[in-house]
């Protein structure tokens, strides 16, 4: 009968590499903080000895010389498992996942939370909170009862996107919605456009009311700028509503929405962007079939989440330097459907 394998150990990695053990252990919980000076080509053959060996830390032993579990927990408002790769979610979790794995850290997703009042919330009788370090709170909108609830415990938590302060400031990495809006604006006023409209969908999350805040400011010049809700399915009321006003140029929040619009436009033989100009304000969040490429911008959601693990792991060690609250600047994008208005087009 063969016997099995020793376990390979960090005595036995600094014995291979010619360092002390301690060195290994500074190694391997990535320590590079100003009191910790270790050479980059000792460290580079610290790490390749862990390669050839297949060296895996013990977890309790991690956690003993790190005191965290290098577990963060994903705390979602919506569902979490997307039905495809064009979900919205999707890219926040693949940028989550690629940072976690680059830092070393296991995700845990929150999925026994209870459903009160058709939303999930973190607190109830069987929390699990505590199981990680620290948690990534993702959703359109975040109950602020419970981010106050979280600061008031001392939670390390980051939430996905801007929040409002909640008993205090929350940390979190968002999009520049109302900067990505403002040029848009701007770029439809060069062309020309004078009656412009906000199409919302009657939402308070924070990520509308930043774009209706820069879709304010922007348009401060205009010969008119409103903001109307459209209800979903609407599509030929809003229509209806846009051709009544003259407006030249709208300015959709939900891109489905827009989508339904351009279609809409297109069956009572007007032109996009000749009689309308479409704007969208945002990507998909569900699934939205069009061969059209809309002018509007994208939200940047892999790299959200990636800083978001990032912020995350600052906050839990120490090291974020004080309150962290990013905004990541959007991407604009040059389609089809944003042009100077007609000028013999009979508008009211």
């Amino acid at each position: 009968m063969t016997a099995p394998l020793r376990r390979v150990t960090q005595r036995d990695i600094a014995r291979m590499a010619g360092v002390s053990q301690a060195t290994v252990s500074l190694v391997l919980n990535n320590r590079t903080d100003a009191d910790v000076r270790i050479a980059p080509e000792t460290r580079d053959r610290v790490l390749r000895v862990i390669a050839e060996t297949g060296y895996a830390a013990d977890p309790v032993a991690r956690r003993l010389a790190s005191r965290f579990n290098r577990i963060i927990g994903v705390f979602t408002y919506e569902p979490a498992f997307p039905s495809g790769s064009r979900d919205f979610f999707h890219p926040f979790l693949l940028g989550i996942e690629e940072y976690a794995e680059r830092v070393g850290c296991d995700l845990l997703l929150f999925t026994s939370a209870p459903v009160v009042d058709g939303r999930r919330r973190i607190f109830h009788q069987d929390n699990r909170l505590r199981l990680a370090d620290g948690c990534i709170l993702l959703g359109r909108e975040i109950d602020g009862a419970e981010l106050q609830r979280l600061n008031g415990d001392g939670f390390p938590y980051v939430a996905v996107g801007r929040r409002d302060d909640a008993g205090g400031p929350v940390p979190y990495v968002g999009a520049d919605y109302a900067a990505a809006v403002a040029r848009l604006v701007e770029t439809a006023l060069r062309h020309g456009h004078r009656r412009l409209t906000y199409v919302g969908m009657g939402m308070t999350a924070e990520s509308s009311q930043d774009r209706r805040q820069g879709f304010g400011a922007a348009a401060a010049t205009a010969e008119s700028a409103r903001q109307v809700s459209a209800a979903p399915g609407s599509a030929d009321a809003t229509l209806d509503d846009l051709l009544a006003d003259g407006s030249t140029a709208a300015f959709v929040e939900d891109f489905a929405t827009a989508v339904a619009l351009e279609a809409a436009a297109r069956r009572r033989g007007l032109t996009v962007p000749g009689d309308l100009s479409i704007v969208t304000l945002g990507d998909p969040t569900v699934p939205v079939p069009t061969d059209i490429v809309f002018t509007g911008f994208r939200i940047p959601r892999e790299e959200m989440g990636r800083q978001s693990v990032e912020v995350l792991t600052g906050v839990i060690d120490g090291s974020a330097g004080g309150l962290q609250q990013r905004l990541l600047p959007c991407e604009l994008v040059e389609g089809s459907t944003l042009g100077t208005p007609d000028p013999a087009v009979d508008r009211p």
